[in-house]
């Protein structure tokens, strides 16, 4: 009885792979065992069926990687990540960086693999270097950066981008330097340095001016400049970056969820330049539409709808209705944190507006809030003059002032002064002429 070819292997273990994953896991490893036993020749029959077997063994690669995948076994995923090694020494290092990058792509799908990643990407990093695969090795140092980042692990994530940022340099790779300078301001963004995270940003976008800028890296460019520009109070420029993006991402019908990041963003800015009666506006656009119905959006829209109504209690309950959706986005999280402060003083000063002096027990009834969050609130708002009063602690209650007039007696007896000094100035300029 023959042999059964790869071929014929890779056919038999496609259609196992969903009636029977575990034969399916056999099959494909043999066929990434059977390469190796083929005879090194010059004839050219041998040198096809060699070529042919390799194209087998790499579908055998990313659909074992894609078995593992669908099990959410990450480290199933690792071990196919490196029994590819031995594929990969006879294939060209470019084809080589885009296998290894589809096989780590699949930890995505799996929940909780960031520990099987790291642990992954070290070792692929110390065998691509070893083998002197430098731009290998660059691509996976930025992915292993990024996984930092997504960890909040910045200090780490620094040190890499740093050695990164010097070895790119001095290779003038712009493409991989762009990918790095905004990875470095994502970081910098996430502990809260914002002059660094301009600079770096600023880096990015110059590398990128130097060469052909993919879609998808211009859209990234575009959504953390917006995030940037939000950080700063200007909602208006980060809408105009969020909108490009969106429009970028959605034109090419990215699915990785970006495009939905930026559309949460645009209605962002809607929200928080007063204008929330834009945001159903701005879901009929055509882009818009097929996200219209996802509770993301649907939070969103929520939140406008309290905002437009000036209802605290409203805005607490859209909170906790949709947390996850909410929470999860830090940029989101940090916008809605100062909404929320701005609603309460807003609620705060409509309720004592009445009155001369209000029980603080009373205020804090009325806006639904325990009476500590709300005597501190208060005192914020006395500090910034935002409210005239003084809070009378020993009765538990707000004692509220007119609001001052300045006294102009002061600033006229200045220009007054400043007057009479202009004369006797002018006095003794003329008593020397005439001495």
């Amino acid at each position: 009885m023959s042999t059964p070819t790869t071929a014929q292997l890779l056919t038999e273990a496609e259609s196992a792979s969903k009636t029977d994953p575990t034969r399916a896991e056999a099959l494909y490893k043999q066929i990434l065992t059977a390469s190796a036993a083929a005879p090194s020749t010059s004839s050219e029959d041998v040198q096809q069926q060699k070529a042919a077997t390799l194209r087998d063994q790499e579908s055998a690669l990313v659909n074992l990687g894609q078995l593992y995948r669908d099990q959410k076994n990450a480290q199933g995923v690792a071990e196919v990540i490196t029994l590819s090694r031995s594929f990969m020494s006879s294939t060209a290092k470019a084809k080589t960086a885009k296998l290894i990058r589809t096989l780590l792509d699949y930890f995505n799908a799996i929940p909780n693999s960031q520990a099987v990643q790291v642990t992954v990407l070290n070792d692929n990093i110390s065998w691509a270097k070893n083998e002197k695969r430098i731009f290998l090795k660059h691509s996976l140092e930025t992915r292993l950066a990024s996984l930092h980042l997504d960890s909040q692990q910045y200090k780490p994530a620094l040190a890499l981008i740093d050695t990164l940022l010097t070895e790119l340099k001095r290779l003038d790779d712009k493409m991989v330097l762009t990918e790095v300078h905004l990875l470095e301001s994502r970081v910098y963004r996430g502990i809260g340095n914002m002059p660094k995270a301009k600079a770096a940003l600023t880096s990015s976008r110059t590398a990128a001016n130097s060469i052909y800028c993919p879609p998808a890296l211009q859209a990234s460019l575009d959504l953390q400049s917006g995030i940037l520009h939000a950080e700063d109070k200007d909602y208006t420029t980060g809408y105009s970056y969020f909108f490009e993006a969106f429009e970028n991402l959605s034109s090419q019908g990215e699915d990785d969820g970006r495009a939905l990041s930026a559309l949460k963003y645009m209605l962002l800015c809607k929200v928080m330049l007063n204008l929330p009666e834009d945001v159903t506006s701005l879901l009929s656009l055509k882009l818009a539409v097929k996200y219209a119905h996802l509770r993301e959006v649907e939070s969103m829209r929520a939140v406008a709808r309290a905002h437009q109504e000036r209802n605290l209690a409203d805005f607490q309950k859209t909170l906790r209705d949709y947390k996850d959706e909410l929470s999860s986005d830090p940029t989101i999280r940090s916008h809605l944190a100062a909404l929320y402060d701005t609603l309460l003083e807003q609620n705060l000063l409509r309720i004592v507006e009445p009155y001369s002096t209000v029980e603080i027990e009373h205020v804090a009834e009325v806006v639904g809030q325990n009476r500590q969050a709300v005597e501190a609130k208060l005192s914020q708002m006395i500090l910034d003059k935002v409210c005239h009063g003084v809070l009378d602690q020993g009765r538990g209650c707000l004692i509220i002032f007119d609001e001052p007039k300045a006294d102009a007696t002061y600033t006229a007896a200045i220009d007054t002064l400043e007057q009479v000094g202009k004369v006797v100035d002018s006095l003794y300029a003329k008593s020397v002429k005439i001495v």
